[in-house]
């Protein structure tokens, strides 16, 4: 099943996930979010406890996504040139506007490290560094991330490149769906509970492949694929609910919660608005849909403004008031150049580079 139009579910989950993790992280770095907290106690804490959450929402539909991309292959003969030219097709999508962000992230850093001591801003990037931010290497060789979101770059190509593994050589897809609920119930109930596999695909891969199996649940061709499918995502969701004996992970039940949304209403296209129609509705479902295309650069380019803004805040001796109505308003200054910076870096960059494919 090829898309063909917007849909309104997809669309409005990028818009919310990616705007959720901006504001973690304003929450999460510097003195504006210490400053904030004065004004805004219980809703800066939320944002950092919670908005990481915003990941989950993040890999399922990552998972949906690149299930509905490597559908095509699932009548064909296994080709390794097929697989290679896949794997590489998306490190290539994804190259241009990541590097783009970080080259302007670390001009960024490189100006906030003549006002700003804090940890966060990270020591000056050395050339290893940055050529295995390039290949995605940095988490597994241990090394400083440039950028917040830089690491969800990585485990997205991981698991893009794991999936279509998966998808281009298994002729059956009924054991192809038994070993994604395996590896997904092992990743959720054990891997994804220790540090030690963070830089890596198993981590995450329990919120993702809820998200195929939502994908292949609703739009599989052959029904008994989509019979199993279902079968299997009601089981991971029980056995999630039993897992709550033990302890209780939010973050599990928010992927497959996510996961049911898009099985029941992952197809749903935008709601139709009459010429005549005017007001709130109307503008809401415009930006969301010149919001969504450019979620991926908003979330690649936000951490750099956040530098920015605390530079600002200490070099202009603003810090000194302690004022949490001046770090909120550079907290707003930032979502909105974050916006507009998406906007360019998905024009000029993104667009133009989705050209490069083998």
């Amino acid at each position: 099943m090829k898309q063909t139009q917007p849909l309104f579910l997809i669309d409005l989950l990028k818009v919310f996930a990616a705007l959720l993790i901006i504001l973690h992280h304003l929450s999460s770095y510097g003195q504006i979010a210490e400053d904030a907290r004065l004004v805004l106690p219980s809703l800066m804490t939320w944002l950092f406890e919670y908005g990481r959450y915003a990941v989950q929402i993040f890999l399922v539909m990552a998972g949906y996504l690149a299930a509905q991309s490597l559908r095509r292959f699932a009548n064909t003969k296994f080709s390794s040139q097929n697989l290679l030219r896949v794997i590489i097709n998306r490190y290539l999508r994804l190259f241009a506007p990541y590097v783009a962000a970080l080259i302007f992230t670390m001009l960024c850093a490189w100006i906030a490290r003549f006002w700003v001591n804090d940890e966060f801003v990270g020591e000056q990037e050395t050339l290893s560094q940055f050529i295995a931010h390039l290949f995605f290497l940095q988490g597994i060789l241990g090394l400083d991330s440039i950028s917040a979101g830089a690491w969800y770059v990585a485990i997205d190509w991981q698991l893009y490149s794991v999936l279509a593994v998966l998808l281009i050589s298994f002729s059956s897809y009924q054991a192809l769906i038994w070993l994604i609920s395996i590896v997904a119930v092992s990743s959720l109930l054990y891997f994804n509970r220790s540090a030690h596999y963070e830089a890596y695909f198993i981590y995450f891969i329990g919120s993702y492949g809820l998200g195929v199996l939502a994908y292949l649940a609703k739009n599989f061709a052959d029904k008994k694929i989509q019979g199993l499918a279902k079968l299997a995502l009601i089981a991971i969701g029980v056995i999630i609910a039993v897992s709550t004996l033990q302890q209780v992970w939010l973050r599990n039940f928010l992927a497959w919660f996510v996961a049911l949304l898009l099985f029941v209403w992952g197809n749903t296209a935008y709601p139709s608005v009459g010429t005549a129609t005017r007001g709130l509705k109307v503008i809401t479902l415009h930006v969301i849909a010149w919001a969504s295309p450019r979620s991926y650069c908003a979330f690649l380019i936000h951490f750099a403004f956040i530098l920015l803004a605390n530079t600002l805040y200490i070099a202009s001796g603003m810090h000194a008031h302690e004022s949490g109505l001046i770090a909120i308003s550079l907290m707003l200054g930032v979502v909105v150049c974050s916006t507009i910076a998406a906007s360019y870096l998905y024009r000029w960059v993104a667009v133009p580079s989705a050209k490069l494919k083998l």
